[in-house]
């Protein structure tokens, strides 16, 4: 008699499943919930001091209150919503006098982060993202476009601590870059054309490409010194009392 072979049970094949391992689906929520509800933070479409239940919060993005509750416990982490128990989540203002100690802590890692980039000195190719945001930058105030060029901006800082080499750098920078974030988008439309802000870039870019990484930390540190001035500035004219 032949012995019977037991058919070992089908391994699933990835290209079927989508690649997705377990537990995939699930943090693809939470990451999903955690980008919506911060990018409606940034972009002031939930103001500071909004309350919003849990529950809604979840119809809201149509999703159940687990990966919600996941979001909001990494967005609390990073200064931005307060949990409120058995009340959902509350928006975090930020004072006017607590905007320029966190501007100052930003300034000084933004600063040590072109600094650093400097050092190694990236070719054009690899500088060729920031470079691009630049341009967007100037093009988008020609055609009067502030929401766009506040995005190229964003894209511009956001690179440059990419970019910088340092992660823990970078991670740590990201966390007061948001929170200043929120407060520029809610001023945009109080202060100048940003011109010299595109200027600024520029400049920044051709020490980089040059590796004069003294000059590159001079040059975003006041880069970022005035920003923090004009936002004062602002702030006290138009009497802001929380962002």
């Amino acid at each position: 008699m032949t012995a019977r072979t037991k058919s070992k049970p089908a391994k699933p094949d990835p290209a079927k499943s989508g690649g997705k391992k377990p537990g995939a689906p699930r943090d693809s929520l939470v990451d999903r919930a955690y980008r919506e509800v911060k990018s409606r933070i940034m972009g002031n479409l939930y103001p500071p001091n909004l309350q919003v239940l849990e529950q809604d919060l979840a119809l809201q993005l149509g999703m159940s209150r687990t990966p919600v509750r996941e979001a909001l416990i990494r967005l609390e982490k990073e200064g931005l919503v307060e949990i409120l128990p058995r009340r959902g989540m509350r928006v975090v203002p930020i004072a006017p006098e607590d905007m320029r100690d966190i501007y100052e802590v930003l300034t000084s890692l933004e600063a040590r982060a072109a600094e650093r980039l400097a050092e190694r000195r990236p070719s054009e190719a690899e500088l060729a993202p920031m470079i691009a945001a630049a341009e967007q930058m100037e093009a988008s105030l020609d055609r009067g476009d502030l929401d766009a060029w506040a995005q190229a901006d964003e894209d511009f800082h956001r690179l440059l601590l990419e970019l910088c080499g340092n992660r823990r750098l970078a991670a740590m920078a990201m966390t007061v870059f948001d929170l200043v974030h929120r407060a520029r988008m809610v001023t945009l439309r109080m202060r100048p054309l940003p011109k010299q802000s595109s200027r600024d870039h520029r400049a920044l870019i051709e020490a980089i490409l040059a590796g004069e990484s003294r000059r590159a930390y001079e040059l975003h540190y006041q880069h970022r010194h005035r920003a923090m001035l004009l936002l004062t500035e602002i702030l006290e004219r138009y009497n802001l009392q929380e962002l």
